[in-house]
């Protein structure tokens, strides 16, 4: 007799102010802020620097006892005015927690009203509000209000200018920078939100910066409604919780929505998008580097060949690298998720049609007592997912390959490549070396040729 569960064991996903934070740290000269309790803020910062190696400061209301009871109002305000006098920023972020959310706290009107006590003629924050309750979704939707609050309050019409936006969703610094490169490349303007490519993976400093250097400019920002067309890498997210969506619904903006160009296949969607754009072929260096991935894939399919994999993650991540896998000939035998968009299972089965006949397993809203008794009945030969899958990895004596976000028990997960021609071959090395090492590791002869 199946009983039914009480209580989440070891969550597949992280809080929903966490990717609110992420995204924010992407926009430049912006301050992070929490309203609700510092424990909020501390989970939270020891999540993002245990993955990038950078230290990360975000503010925080400190709720207590008396605000859970009375409201938060006077400790957001005094909190905003302490942050402005000793950061100096162009930009606030605020994101709620469970706690403000619960009691209602109206944060628009807090901002309003704070606004009218404490402008006195002297130049003010921008404050961009998300509503981030962790009992609503996962990390990734956090992530996702953030990016569409910030277009919603500072995007502008105007006459429709050479650019286009890119939102290419929670992916690492690493992955930021080469999309910067394509677009380059491509001679193609590019407004990249957000961008924490060096806030979150940057170098050393002489003296210490309370806000680093880096991240979208609100002037970049502000002309998001001016431009031709919207890219957006999601395969689960609604137009009405996209950017995206917004900028087309409010400026006309043409929203082209992708799925994360992992693979070939993708990869290929994406760049025929950007020759359409621009009206010119990609260039010849990014042809070298399929042509490098197409070789890599014929070198290395013997490995892969069949190889049965559970895959675990934010819902576009799982998707995407779903594809992936079935391109190169492997057999992803449960595809898994804590996101709960209701979106991931035909998704799937409109990249692959004939998922249901592979017997592939779609499971979301799940925690990882879930997968791993999935495990034990599907027997794969590897886990490929974030570091959070490491004690069920340890447990059972499956290989786990580490891809996404947290990696907080490998060093330079911020420098991971995952999109685009060079993500994929970099991903698709890291899976050979995999069922190599596991080879070897069960070899009684131990050999090092192969």
């Amino acid at each position: 007799m199946k009983h039914a569960k009480t209580a989440t064991q070891n969550a597949c996903k992280l809080c929903n102010p966490l990717g609110a934070c992420l995204a924010f740290r992407g926009i430049e000269n912006c301050v992070p802020f929490l309203h609700g309790s510092q424990g909020c803020a501390t989970y939270i910062r020891r999540y993002l620097i245990s993955h990038y190696k950078e230290p990360i400061d975000i503010a925080s209301s400190n709720f207590h006892e008396e605000s859970a009871v009375f409201g938060g109002s006077h400790n957001l305000q005094v909190g905003l005015k302490n942050v402005t006098a000793q950061y100096k920023p162009e930009v606030i972020g605020i994101a709620t927690t469970c706690l403000s959310e619960t009691i209602g706290d109206d944060v628009p009107m807090i901002l309003r009203e704070y606004t009218k006590t404490y402008r006195n003629g002297t130049p003010m924050p921008i404050m961009i509000h998300a509503s981030t309750p962790s009992y609503q979704g996962s990390h990734i939707d956090g992530f996702h209000a953030a990016v569409r609050a910030t277009v919603v309050t500072l995007a502008e019409k105007g006459e429709r200018q050479n650019l286009v936006n890119m939102f290419p969703n929670m992916v690492s610094p690493a992955d930021l920078r080469y999309l910067k490169e394509i677009f380059t490349d491509f001679r193609l303007p590019c407004m990249l939100l957000p961008d924490y490519s060096q806030t979150m993976d940057g170098g050393p400093w002489g003296e210490y910066h309370r806000i680093p250097p880096g991240g979208t400019p609100a002037s970049a920002i502000a002309n998001a409604g001016k431009a031709t067309a919207s890219i957006e890498f999601t395969s689960t997210l609604a137009a009405s919780k996209s950017a995206a969506g917004y900028l087309e619904e409010a400026f006309g903006v043409p929203r082209h929505q992708l799925s994360l160009p992992i693979g070939i296949k993708e990869s290929d969607k994406f760049f025929d998008l950007l020759e359409t754009l621009t009206e010119q072929p990609r260039p010849e260096k990014y042809e070298d580097e399929r042509r490098r991935l197409v070789d890599a894939y014929a070198d290395g399919h013997k490995y892969v060949f069949e190889k049965k994999v559970i895959l675990y993650g934010e819902e576009d991540l799982v998707v995407a690298m779903t594809a992936f896998l079935r391109e190169i000939g492997m057999m992803p035998v449960l595809c898994a998720s804590g996101g709960k968009s209701g979106q991931l299972k035909q998704r799937l089965i409109e990249l692959i049609p004939d998922l249901e006949e592979q017997g592939i397993k779609v499971r979301e809203g799940v925690d990882f007592m879930d997968i791993e008794d999935e495990a034990k009945i599907l027997k794969p030969d590897f886990l490929i997912g974030n570091s959070k899958g490491y004690t069920m990895s340890r447990k059972n004596n499956i290989p786990l390959l580490r891809i996404g976000f947290p990696i907080h028990d490998r060093f330079g997960g911020q420098r991971a490549h995952h999109i685009g021609y060079r993500g994929t071959q970099e991903l698709f090395d890291r899976i050979v070396n995999t069922v190599i090492e596991q080879r070897q590791n069960a070899s009684s002869i131990g050999y090092t040729y192969m």
